[in-house]
């Protein structure tokens, strides 16, 4: 059966992964063993993706991206140049600590800016946005905005990737889609 994905010839997979149909793996990447890695995904240069990584569908890593066993990103993820996951709280050279992989789940729709840094054990919302080169020491809420090292958060954002402005109704207006969005005691749903 042939496949039905592209891989550049530079690029690396190694045995029990799983590419869905439609994805590329460009130059330089390596995939690592029993990946599972979802339809019409974009896999940039120079990528590491480490054993036992799940992405879903549709998800896009821009170039020197490296994605840490224990991490899984759901459907529709963005993650920017140069951006990093880690899965040891406490890392050193000396001391072997594969049986403490922190897990980390991206959920659907958020994008990850250049240069960040994702601390293992903390979960990204769906549609959350993390600023470029911001390092995330905490959970981040689904459609929230977070920026800075340590990051913060300074919004909300739509799923189209708009900074939504509330109204004294906690009711916003995404400027491109029209979708609406209902921000109460905190947490922000779409209407």
């Amino acid at each position: 059966m042939e496949k039905e994905y592209f891989v550049h010839e530079t690029a690396v997979i190694d045995e029990g992964c799983i590419i869905g149909n439609g994805t590329k793996i460009w130059h330089f990447s390596h995939i690592m063993n029993n990946c599972v890695i979802g339809n019409n995904c974009n896999i940039g240069q120079n990528v590491v993706v480490s054993p036992g990584v799940v992405l879903g569908n549709n998800v896009k890593v821009q170039n020197n991206v490296s994605i840490y066993t224990g991490v899984i990103c759901e459907d529709d993820v963005f993650l920017g140049p140069s951006m990093v996951f880690t899965n040891v709280i406490n890392p050193r050279s000396a001391i072997n600590r594969k049986d403490q992989y922190a897990r980390t789940i991206v959920k659907k729709g958020a994008t990850i800016g250049a240069n960040a840094t994702i601390v293992c054990g903390h979960d990204i919302g769906r549609y959350a946005f993390i600023g470029a080169g911001a390092v995330v020491t905490k959970h981040v809420p689904a459609y929230a905005l977070v920026i800075g090292n340590p990051a913060r958060q300074t919004g909300w954002m739509s799923e189209y990737g708009h900074k939504l402005k509330f109204d004294k109704d906690g009711i916003a207006v995404c400027p491109e889609s029209h979708e609406k969005y209902l921000l109460k005691d905190g947490i922000v749903t779409k209407l």
